[in-house]
Parts: C-alpha cells; structure tokens; sequence
C-alpha cells in the first residue's frame, strides 16, 4: 500500500511526494533522474507538481528515492 502524499517544497516548486514501497509494485518504471528502470518491487518516490489541480497520472513520475533527494545537483538530463 503506498505511503501517505505530502507537500515537499523544493527551490523548484512544491511537490506532492509519495513514497512507494516495494511490496504489491508491479509495473517497471523509468526513473527520470537517472534514466535506469526501476524494477517491480523496488521501493521508490512518486511526485507530482503541487501547483496543478486535478493533476493527471501523466504528470506523476517516479523517482529511485536518491535521485529524488538528489535531482536538483545534477541539472537537467538531456
């Protein structure tokens, strides 16, 4: 079952904050920090801009936990 949502406010805007334990995931993900899969079961981060209402599940993305705590150190991927 994932974790409760939070509000993260960021130098890069405020940010709803899931965290997604391992257990019960089945889907393999693309974490944009650092562009490796995160595989079924893998526990990680699911955020969303704060600012959207009514934010669709295409806006969610999902983060390893360390790139999440570290994706402002790194700047753009691209």
């Amino acid at each position: 079952m994932p974790g409760p949502e939070r509000v993260e406010s960021w130098p890069d805007g405020d940010w709803v904050v899931r965290r997604q334990p391992g257990a019960g995931t089945t889907k393999t993900y693309r974490c944009p920090g650092c562009d490796q899969e995160i595989a079924p079961g893998t526990p990680h981060v699911v955020a969303w801009p704060a600012d959207g209402i009514n934010v669709g599940i295409d806006e969610r993305r999902h983060w390893h936990r360390a790139c999440w705590q570290n994706r402002l150190r790194r700047g753009p991927r691209g």
